[in-house]
């Protein structure tokens, strides 16, 4: 499968963008177990254009990484197109518009999944942003607004008119938010369209091999994407790929720890900490543990790295000591 002159290879397993979730540390971690593609937070065009310091830092990007896309999100032609010649000279291997975001502060504001409720400005953005820069240009959206509007098949071959390269779509519509399940049922729709030629990536509800495998053999896209199943887990790619060999507990604290010393590094030990906080609530691998509340708020609680590793060390030994 290849996006512009991107080769990803057979099957490829993406990354999703995701705010507060795919800063650089995690990025890296994900890639090395398997991620064929990542994506950083999306970032606001309007605050990039305003040169807002804390947005434009998202732009940081690692060789390591690639390839790697930038998403960006707004409501508005102008600010769009400025903003994505920005992120051009960040040199991702791709831009990735956000017409799917289904959060309040985005939405209600016309942004992200906001955009489907103006399906002509939603347009005009997107073949403004191809005409203006050389890089890949790529959309992530949603079904629809709700139920009664679905929009997803006309829609497609109305982005892919517009010139971008690939399609991401999430099974779900903006009032659904993460609620219930993701329908693949119009992402196999799109991606059987004969009339569709560019590759068309899948996204909702991915948490397993089977998983994957259901999605590229009975709907047939040309990727997947998976997102809110990696938080304190990017050794998922690995163990979805088969491209990692099989880790034990110990090897995944010992990432996570890995993950934290990134993130004080890239920034300060405060912020850095409270990037972990979001993986080490969320990972899998301490669910089960009997009379864990305690520690677990002692965890999340943890205001210095000497303190949060010697939490980990503990939750590692009696882990190690239980079998």
């Amino acid at each position: 499968m290849k996006i512009g002159n991107i080769d990803f290879g057979h099957r490829p397993v993406f990354l999703a963008p995701m705010e507060d979730v795919t800063d650089i540390g995690f990025r890296m971690l994900c890639k090395r177990y398997g991620a064929a593609m990542v994506y950083t937070e999306f970032v606001s065009a309007e605050a990039l254009v305003r040169s807002v310091k804390s947005t434009l830092s998202k732009l940081t990007i690692s060789e390591e990484e690639r390839p790697v896309g930038i998403q960006i999100y707004g409501r508005d032609t102008q600010s769009m197109v400025e903003a994505a010649k920005i992120v051009e000279q960040a040199h991702p291997d791709l831009i990735d518009l956000n017409f799917g975001c289904p959060v309040k502060k985005v939405a209600g504001k016309g942004a992200g999944a906001g955009m489907l409720q103006n399906i002509p400005l939603l347009l005009e953005i997107t073949r403004e942003v191809v005409k203006a820069v050389k890089l890949p240009v790529t959309v992530k959206t949603r079904l629809g607004w709700d139920s009664n509007n679905l929009v997803i098949t006309d829609l497609a071959e109305r982005l892919q008119d517009c010139g971008i390269s690939a399609l991401t779509i999430h099974g779900r519509t903006r009032a659904q938010m993460y609620t219930g399940d993701a329908d693949w049922t119009l992402i196999g729709e799109v991606k059987n369209n004969p009339r569709i030629h560019i590759p068309i990536i899948g996204n909702g509800d991915i948490t397993s091999a089977d998983d994957v495998q259901r999605a590229f053999e009975r709907y047939g896209v040309d990727a997947v994407m998976i997102g809110r199943a990696t938080f304190g887990r990017p050794w998922i790619f690995g163990e979805i790929t088969g491209k990692a060999a099989a880790l034990s507990v110990s090897d995944k604290i010992d990432i996570l720890k890995e993950q934290l010393r990134i993130n004080v590094e890239r920034i300060d030990e405060y912020r850095g900490i409270l990037h972990t906080r979001r993986h080490l609530a969320a990972t899998p691998i301490f669910k089960g543990i009997p009379d864990f509340r305690q520690t677990r708020i002692a965890m999340l609680r943890a205001e210095t790295v000497d303190e949060l590793t010697a939490i980990l060390e503990e939750i590692r030994q009696r882990l190690t000591a239980e079998g």
